[in-house]
């Protein structure tokens, strides 16, 4: 049975002989995706950071590095303008920029004619909300509220209260097998996750000098910032993590702040990070360090 798509074996890009596609363009392509949406990406590199940072890893560093299953990616094209953008790199969740809800729409009932089984969304609020009901409405999967995110932006940057015993240093190979710990330590306290696995990760960072580790005075490592690679002007701080036993002395906000510092010495425009909602010690700690809220992102199950 002639479904109306295909598949373009050359390209790995679904062509479409049904006019009914909502505007959507899909593609395995990341070429083929970059160029069609990648303005529009750079023109809000702040609400875009996801899928602006995903892409370039994907670019400079290939498929492989995100889990399993080729990374898949859509364009709303109307009237020769991009109107909004997706991605998804298997088995991690559906990634949306902001959407009406009849493009939510159009997109969920897309992507259920097509048979694909999502994870769940993760989008701003009112996005992410649309996208979950009309999957459920096409589908019958329920869609259950995970996460809540607040994205912030560095103004001006403010060391939070006395700086802890110590400094900071940039993390190297003799510390790999610590940061594989704590990136797995970090993963599971957030519940979402690795968006990689924890070895590909610290060695990707440890490559890149993207690791900053905060050691007391006798050299022990006692926090860890990260930094994504800067694109479109923007750098995103993530992630950031202190073993239990070592929280409240300080430690992570002096390790965001060099962080920080760090990637607005580097020629950063914009500064980003998100945190979780429900996690009211984080976002105060990054408000004192200088960020501010800019959107609230959801992360849906669908379950």
């Amino acid at each position: 049975m002639d479904t109306g798509t295909g598949i373009d074996p050359e390209t790995e890009t679904e062509t479409d002989t049904d006019a009914d596609t909502g505007g959507w363009h899909l593609t395995h392509d990341l070429d083929d995706f970059l160029t069609r949406a990648g303005a529009f990406l750079r023109s809000r590199p702040a609400l875009h950071t996801v899928p602006l940072t995903v892409t370039e890893t994907l670019r400079t560093r290939g498929r492989c590095v995100y889990g399993d299953g080729a990374p898949e990616f859509g364009v709303l094209e109307r009237a020769g303008e991009v109107r909004a953008a997706f991605f998804r790199t298997p088995p991690h969740w559906l990634n949306l920029t902001a959407l009406t809800p009849e493009d939510a729409d159009s997109l969920a009932a897309r992507l259920a004619a097509l048979g694909r089984r999502l994870p769940g969304v993760n989008a701003e609020c009112d996005t992410a909300a649309a996208f979950a009901e009309a999957w459920q409405r096409h589908t019958g999967t329920p869609a259950v509220l995970r996460q809540r995110q607040r994205l912030y932006r560095l103004g001006t940057l403010t060391q939070p209260g006395p700086v802890p015993p110590g400094g900071p240093r940039i993390a190297v190979e003799a510390d790999r097998e610590l940061l594989l710990r704590w990136h797995d330590e970090f993963s599971v306290s957030v519940g979402l996750g690795s968006v990689r696995d924890s070895a590909e990760w610290v060695d990707a960072r440890i490559a890149g000098g993207g690791i900053t580790l905060w050691e007391t005075a006798d050299g022990t490592p006692v926090a860890m910032a990260g930094t994504g690679p800067r694109v479109a002007g923007q750098v995103r701080v993530a992630p950031v993590y202190t073993p239990p036993h070592l929280r409240g002395r300080g430690y992570a906000g002096a390790a965001t702040t060099e962080v920080s510092r760090a990637a607005l010495a580097s020629g950063a425009d914009e500064v980003l990070l998100f945190t979780d909602l429900d996690n009211p010690t984080s976002n105060g700690l990054y408000q004192r360090i200088g960020y501010r809220p800019v959107a609230d992102f959801d992360v849906y199950d669908f379950t």
